[in-house]
């Protein structure tokens, strides 16, 4: 399952807590239209790199797909940053 939101939440201090829900699967639709000058850029970095482009491909998707339930947090000084992937 591809991943469809990222939530961004900002802590601080002496500020409100900020979150921002990230609709990802509107990146899709980009991502569709320049698939094929994409496809071309990957087939000629792996003839170079001497790597199958299948398994790029493939090793992609898989990265992609496990992405959902994935949660980094980031604190410094105070202040703390948490993104999820939904």
């Amino acid at each position: 399952m591809t991943p469809n939101f990222a939530v961004v939440q900002i802590e601080m201090p002496h500020w409100r807590t900020f979150r921002l829900w990230l609709p990802l699967f509107l990146l899709w639709i980009p991502l569709i239209l320049l698939s094929p000058i994409i496809l071309i850029v990957v087939v000629a970095v792996c003839l170079v790199g001497r790597v199958s482009p299948l398994r790029a491909l493939g090793a992609f998707w898989a990265i992609t797909c496990s992405l959902p339930g994935t949660e980094v947090t980031v604190h410094t000084d105070g202040n703390h940053v948490r993104v999820k992937i939904l």
